[in-house]
């Protein structure tokens, strides 16, 4: 890989224009979905999600970033979802006594200096909902939670710190307080859908509380699909307009169609998490993403879980007349299928044009398969008995409860 010499280094640096710049110029395009990835590559485990793998397999994580760079990623992202100390210890999670908060935090934001010194890449530090929140432990000590994170961000010097994946607008506000603490830029996002918050707190009332705490970009990550965010967006930027404030906006959805979630999204779908590849969304479906969240706005244009390095090169691909550019992975795509024109097959040689993709419906291969699910949709939020947190083990009386519930 790329080895900077130290006037190149100094160079590289002093040039490097911030998120704020950036976004003024043109499309920021942020990393994907890391716990999903790493999940299926046998690095993070199911359930707790946490990141624990930048100590661990720091090389899983270096390469993934490195995927994610090469498909046209302006932003390396530290792989720090869920790594509150509250959660490093949560039912029986031991990454927070075997390792620690501090040094998980500490080494996914070098992995993340390293690669973006690589490509002129940005980098954040990011904070995520924590189960002191959920058990109603009160603002002075979900604060106190994601000091700890923020305190490593900024003696790593990260570019900037994103608040991400936060269903109750009351519980960001509170993050985004703590990271304007820094001097640093911040960037906002809830997980949520057109229906707004798990308070009923609508879509638009979320992005501006947001930006009245004073985040410099607002938006949605994660939960809903591309086109399910897109209309969220919508309703934020109304809201935002209407309101006469003017962050930049932001979305990183889901590489999974959602159109039968509900308001707590995917995880309310019974495929969650292990059975949601059938729903998977094609290159195709991001070159539209891009080019529909472009044209309502939105500047900073990502993806969570389930976006793999082809989904991100294909929102770059499809943006690479406003970047200027396109990501160094495209030298092995030709767009819209072209490199088809090289095939064997003739049937296949056919297919090498954007008519072809930009129409097709693809068949799930699934014939007893139904077109949609039931969300569960248990309608349990913050300050529910089963959302209490601990740091012991899930119990067997608790399973119980939990079995009963969904008999019932």
């Amino acid at each position: 890989h790329l080895v900077l010499s130290t006037t190149q280094f100094h160079t590289v640096t002093m040039a490097k224009k911030g998120l704020l710049e950036r976004l003024a110029a043109g499309p920021v395009i942020g990393d994907g979905g890391f716990v999903f990835a790493l999940e299926k590559r046998g690095y993070v485990k199911a359930g707790p999600w946490t990141p624990e793998a930048a100590v661990e397999n720091p090389e899983a994580v270096r390469q993934l970033h490195r995927e994610f760079l090469r498909a046209g990623s302006d932003v390396m992202q530290a792989f720090t979802f869920y790594a509150s100390e509250d959660k490093l210890v949560n039912r029986g999670n031991k990454a927070g006594q075997k390792i620690g908060v501090e040094a998980i935090n500490r080494e996914a934001a070098k992995l993340a200096k390293e690669v973006a010194n690589e490509g002129g890449a940005l980098t954040l530090g990011g904070l995520s909902q924590c189960p002191s929140y959920l058990t109603g432990l009160g603002e002075t000590k979900v604060k106190e939670e994601f000091r700890k994170q923020v305190k490593v961000f900024v003696d790593e010097d990260l570019d900037f710190l994103l608040c991400e994946y936060f269903e109750h607008v009351e519980e960001i506000e509170w993050a985004i307080q703590v990271c304007k603490e820094t001097n640093k830029a911040v960037a906002a996002n809830m997980c949520i859908g057109p229906d707004g918050d798990m308070h009923g707190v609508s879509a638009a009332e979320c992005a501006i509380r947001m930006a009245r705490a004073g985040a410099d970009v607002v938006g949605i990550n994660c939960h809903f699909d591309p086109f399910v965010c897109l209309e969220a967006m919508k309703k934020m930027k109304a809201g935002l307009d209407a309101a006469g404030l003017k962050p930049y906006l932001m979305v990183q959805p889901l590489a999974f169609h959602t159109p039968d979630a509900g308001r707590q999204g995917f995880i309310d779908l019974p495929e969650f998490p292990f059975a949601l590849e059938g729903r998977i969304c094609t290159r195709w479906d991001m070159h539209r993403f891009a080019r529909e969240a472009w044209e309502i706005g939105v500047r900073y244009i990502g993806g969570c879980c389930g976006f793999e390095p082809y989904h991100i090169r294909a929102v770059a691909e499809e943006l690479a007349e406003e970047r200027g550019k396109k990501p160094e992975g495209s030298e092995k795509h030709d767009m819209w299928g072209a490199g088809l024109r090289m095939h064997t097959k003739p049937w296949v040689r056919a297919r090498a044009n954007r008519h072809y993709w930009e129409h097709l419906h693809p068949a799930s291969g699934r014939p007893y398969c139904a077109g949609m699910s039931r969300p569960d949709n248990w309608g349990m939020t913050a300050g529910h008995k089963d959302l209490q947190q601990h740091s012991t083990e899930t119990t067997a009386e608790e399973m119980k409860r939990v079995m009963d519930f969904k008999k019932a």
